[in-house]
């Protein structure tokens, strides 16, 4: 008797097992078609929910470039330090989704 990841949610099973006991996906009656497909889908998952946070951030630098400039604070005051926070933290959060969404597509390939 062998451990192996589960295809479904990656965690131990053993290679005996009808069913995941974590997750209940059926192994021993799953083909290599259909683990390929669940391997497929959490890749996909995976890069829609980077690319979601992608979006936020942008939206978060956004926010914080707009209300830097248009929303009437001088520099030196609290709500301008907020702002200028707000861009660097959405700038930086955005570049490194950007670099989590290749090297998920690069560690596929």
């Amino acid at each position: 008797m062998a451990l192996m990841n589960c295809p479904s949610c990656n965690k131990k099973t053993s290679d005996k097992a009808e069913t995941c006991p974590h997750c209940g996906f059926g192994i021993g009656k799953a083909s290599t078609e259909d683990i390929e497909r669940k391997k497929s889908l959490k890749r996909f998952q995976k890069l829609q929910s980077i690319q979601n946070q992608s979006l936020i951030a942008m939206l978060i630098f956004v926010a914080g470039f707009g209300f830097m400039y248009w929303g009437g604070a001088q520099p030196g005051d609290l709500q301008h330090n907020l702002a200028m926070l707000s861009c660097v933290i959405g700038f930086v959060w955005y570049i490194i989704n950007r670099v989590r969404i290749v090297l998920v597509k690069r560690s596929d390939s």
